[in-house]
């Protein structure tokens, strides 16, 4: 099942530690299979207030993303991003093809789809 790093980004300074971590980000994904789909793009908040960035990025699987993000590679670069900006992170599993909102809720009810 596809997964996704998912990082909303606030109070990012924008010295040379940060601009070190976006040179050297993409070699660490490379051998992940990853892709990028969101990278800080224009946000128009709909509801509540977001006032930072939001990063997007696909693995083909948890296990794959749970690699990357615990590979030397980027655990090098990590603290360049987390001492320089304010964040949340986490990695969310994706949903099938044909996927549909209430095959969710039969889920959570114990029910057959």
């Amino acid at each position: 099942m596809t997964c996704y790093a998912i990082c909303y980004l606030r109070d990012v300074d924008l010295g040379d530690e940060i601009v070190e971590y976006i040179d050297r980000i993409d070699e660490t994904l490379a051998p992940y299979g990853a892709r990028w789909l969101v990278h800080g793009g224009r946000l128009t908040p709909i509801e509540g207030d977001w006032d930072g960035d939001v990063v997007i990025i696909e693995f083909p699987d948890t296990a794959t993303a749970q690699a990357w993000y615990d590979s030397p590679g980027y655990q090098a670069i990590l603290p360049l991003r987390t001492e320089h900006s304010r964040s949340v992170t986490a990695l969310v599993e994706g949903v099938p093809e044909g996927y549909r909102a209430v095959d969710k809720l039969a889920q959570l009810l114990g029910r057959a789809g």
